[in-house]
């Protein structure tokens, strides 16, 4: 692949992405418009995934004066120490780190 290519790739942002994200916007309780400005997705976006991470158990609603507040869960930072791990795995290495083996 082009390196271009590969550069558009990795900048795009996957699904997976996004629900990091999304968590990483919802440490230590944040409310909903706080969250879609912060990983710059719309209303409806940002229902849906939420919606889809707390039924799952990655995020949590604790509502205090009306409000409703979103805090990641232990399993969405689980999820979010993974993630970062396998992004690091996958992320282009430097010449000197390369490995090429000669035959």
């Amino acid at each position: 692949m082009p390196n271009n290519a590969m550069q558009t790739l990795w900048n795009r942002r996957d699904r997976l992405n996004i629900i990091a994200e999304i968590m990483e916007a919802a440490k230590g309780s944040q409310l909903k418009t706080r969250i879609m400005y912060r990983v710059n997705l719309s209303f409806s976006q940002v229902n849906e995934y939420l919606s889809f991470l707390t039924e799952r158990g990655f995020v949590r609603v604790r509502v205090e004066n009306r409000k409703k507040f979103y805090e990641t869960t232990a399993k969405g930072n689980m999820y979010i120490e993974n993630y970062r791990e396998m992004s690091n795995l996958l992320r282009p290495q430097e010449p000197a780190e390369a490995q090429v083996i000669l035959r």
